[in-house]
């Protein structure tokens, strides 16, 4: 019997390189996306079922649960994948920005998870996958939004390990470094109020260093990888890094204090 993987956030980037991965491995692939009406490329492949979910929006997690339960029968993976990265001074976000950050990358993977997880309990199985990033274990600045729900995310997952392994189930972490595209595409939302004087040299040093960073970037095919790796490797690990600069960037973190890993961030951003 065929397997089937869940995947939030599949119209682009990492969701649809991995949607296409698990596809051509022979996988089912229930590829979730606010405007499935947009998609062509993923419709036209076998075992691929294209459906609605907004992480914003409860009934539409639950509508395409159902709808992918009844074209394929079960559900073993769950990839939480579903996310955008807010930059820019705290105090140039809006009370409604702050909460669309945290409801869309945090409170938007508990509903998707608690929607599957009655399915993977029932039989004994199933493996999530979230989506976090090396910004859950290091922070860059004007992050503090994006930095704030990976750090969660982190936490959620090491914590719900424990609980899912009483019935036979894994949580696992896929902590990518850049992505080609996410952070100058639509994954990338900046705010900034150029009055605020004072922090205009930190708002202007992100935005020169960021092409530089964009350099080193993986492109989404290599995360798609490592994803595929974590769901099929049967190994009891929890985080899986993904690309090149996210590891020299993790071994570097661990490896230094806290002041000394700083001093080079401040470094880099020429702070």
């Amino acid at each position: 019997m065929k397997q089937t993987i869940l995947i939030t956030g599949a119209s682009s980037g990492i969701g649809k390189e991995t949607a296409k991965l698990f596809q051509s491995k022979g996988w089912n692939v229930i590829a979730t996306m606010r405007n499935p009406d947009k998609e062509k490329e993923l419709k036209q492949l076998a075992n691929v079922l294209v459906s609605q979910l907004d992480v914003l929006d409860v009934a539409s997690i639950q509508n395409a649960f159902k709808e992918g339960l009844q074209k394929f029968g079960n559900i073993d993976v769950l990839l939480n994948n579903a996310g955008y990265g807010a930059y820019g001074p705290l105090e140039a976000f809006s009370r409604d920005q702050v909460l669309r950050q945290f409801n869309t990358n945090v409170i938007g993977l508990l509903d998707v998870t608690k929607t599957v997880l009655p399915h993977f309990r029932k039989n004994k199985k199933g493996i999530i996958i979230n989506i976090s990033s090396i910004g859950g274990k290091m922070t860059f600045p004007l992050g503090s939004l994006y930095h704030g729900t990976k750090f969660a995310v982190e936490g959620i997952s090491e914590s719900l390990n424990y609980e899912v392994e009483q019935f036979g189930g894994q949580v696992k972490i896929v902590e990518p470094g850049m992505i080609a595209t996410d952070f100058s595409g639509r994954s990338f939302d900046f705010s900034n109020d150029e009055s605020m004087a004072e922090y205009q040299k930190i708002v202007g040093a992100l935005m020169t260093a960021m092409p530089t960073m964009g350099e080193n970037a993986s492109p989404a095919s290599v995360v798609a990888e490592v994803i595929f790796e974590a769901a099929t490797d049967g190994k009891n690990q929890l985080r899986y890094t993904a690309g090149e600069d996210a590891k020299m960037l993790m071994a570097n973190r661990n490896q230094y204090d806290d002041a000394t890993f700083i001093g080079g961030i401040k470094s880099q951003f020429r702070l």
